[in-house]
């Protein structure tokens, strides 16, 4: 599974890399969402890779990130309480495991598919840039977790 993250805004965005990020539901700078990662998600991801920064979560870091800022439909935290009630996991870290190994997908349970994370502590790198480059954009791989554990 990919961790993919919104480095950069809409201004001057082409027509197409625009319906791209709206498939992927990153709307908004500092946004977030788990794809799986299949060849369909690559393509979209190498179209918006100057607009985003991606790479490859474990299930210990997907559990923190739904713990911390996932929501469910309607504005509440979600819970290990929740996630005992509405699913067929006893909590998030189960439920993390799951979504790696593609058994269930957040929207199953009514938990909203986009995380709203803070703008990283220490700011982003260049936002012109690619990692190669020196900085913020395109794949990442495990460094991913860096990044996302400053905007957490």
């Amino acid at each position: 599974m990919f961790l993919v993250i919104r480095v950069r805004g809409t201004t001057g965005v082409i027509q197409d890399i625009a319906d791209t990020l709206d498939m992927l539901r990153l709307n908004r700078i500092s946004h977030a969402v788990v794809v799986e990662e299949n060849p369909s998600y690559k393509g979209m991801l190498q179209k918006a890779k100057d607009y985003i920064t991606w790479g490859e979560i474990d299930a210990e870091f997907l559990s923190q990130v739904i713990a911390k800022r996932g929501r469910i439909v309607g504005g509440e935290k979600v819970t290990d309480e929740y996630v005992a009630e509405n699913s067929d996991y006893k909590n998030i870290d189960e439920l993390a495991e799951a979504i790696i190994k593609s058994e269930v997908k957040l929207a199953d349970l009514n938990i909203k598919p986009v995380f709203r994370l803070h703008p990283p502590r220490k700011g982003y790198e260049d936002i012109r840039l690619s990692i190669q480059e020196g900085g913020s954009l395109g794949y990442r791989g495990e460094n991913i977790v860096e990044l996302a554990k400053r905007m957490l």
